[in-house]
């Protein structure tokens, strides 16, 4: 069977026996994180939106609050972290499929690297230290 005239051949880079297929593992990633993430998602917009008053009651104190349970801390922590990763993941699948030369992916990579590295850190400092006797 003869391939078309004018269309490219899709990018499948070759592995080196015994490296780990990251593209597999980053594909089963996003179909898990997935599924977890509409249960989180779903329920934390019950909580803010349905519960009591809904966005009406929510104020630094109903923060305050809530993040005094560990419970709520770490349900909030993997909310951030794997819509975080799940996100940046299909970035990085978007990227690698268009843009062109190896020199934009790699910046584009980089960038998007280095932006999800600062969003998690700095969203994980703040869940974790997060003080409610500020002054």
């Amino acid at each position: 069977m003869s391939r078309p005239a004018g269309l490219d051949r899709p990018r499948a880079p070759r592995r080196r026996a015994g490296v780990p297929n990251f593209e597999k593992y980053a594909w089963l990633f996003m179909r898990f994180s997935g599924v977890v993430l509409v249960f989180l998602a779903l329920g934390h917009l019950f909580i803010m939106l349905m519960v009591d008053d809904g966005v009406y009651r929510i104020d630094f104190n109903y923060v305050a609050q809530r993040w005094a349970s560990p419970f709520w801390q770490i349900w909030d922590l993997l909310l951030l972290w794997l819509a975080q990763l799940h996100g940046g993941n299909g970035l990085r699948i978007i990227i690698d499929d268009y843009s062109r030369k190896d020199s934009t992916r790699f910046w584009l990579n980089s960038l998007l690297a280095l932006s999800m590295g600062f969003t998690l850190v700095l969203g994980t400092y703040v869940l974790l230290t997060f003080d409610p006797n500020i002054s």
